[in-house]
């Protein structure tokens, strides 16, 4: 919303996946050229967008940096729950290697971050849903997402507590929202 201009109310799929795509674009180090690419636009077009974004958020390059140098120091970085995330390469004579590890440090307390929190939700699952008295199960876990197999009769009591879990498997500074979709298959499930 914020970065095209647009109210949230006005935001259609795929204005919000050209936002997505600079938003994760640039914080995993994106060149214009790739964000040109990747969005079908023009390379100045892209560069406009990456600097009207660090010039709108410092503190994301701040991040950036401050990110990078405790990998150069330590040899790796902490997701916020303080699991350590090693970068092999930090210190790589060769630029390329690093410039590759200077990546991987950035990305990793965020993505680190994020399994963190799927994994404490999925721990609480299997109590929530007998708690419950669902017979439903987890299956398995795409990124972040969780698929369960259960009853017709109970897939929407099924969601709900699973939606309940995963919103409160950790508190941050940003609320935890998660949507659900039932169906016949995976596919039919989005």
């Amino acid at each position: 919303s914020e970065v095209f201009g647009v109210p949230m109310a006005g935001m259609d799929r795929t204005t919000r996946n050209r936002a997505k795509a600079i938003n994760f674009g640039i914080i995993y180090g994106i060149s214009g050229f790739g964000l040109a690419r990747q969005l079908g636009i023009e390379q100045g077009e892209a560069a406009l967008y990456i600097k009207a974004y660090f010039e709108r958020y410092p503190g994301i390059r701040d991040y950036m940096e401050r990110t990078k140098e405790e990998a150069r120091i330590n040899g790796y970085v902490l997701t916020p729950f303080g699991r350590r995330c090693w970068v092999p390469g930090i210190a790589d004579k060769l630029a390329q290697r690093r410039a590759y590890a200077d990546r991987q440090a950035i990305k990793a307390p965020l993505q680190g971050g994020a399994a963190d929190i799927i994994k404490r939700a999925m721990v609480r699952l299997p109590a929530a849903l007998a708690q419950a008295g669902l017979q439903g199960r987890l299956l398995l876990q795409v990124h972040d997402e969780l698929l369960f197999e259960t009853t017709e009769d109970e897939a929407a009591e099924t969601a709900a507590t699973a939606k309940r879990v995963m919103e409160a498997a950790a508190t941050i500074s940003v609320p935890l929202v998660v949507e659900t979709g039932t169906g016949r298959s995976w596919a039919a499930a989005h």
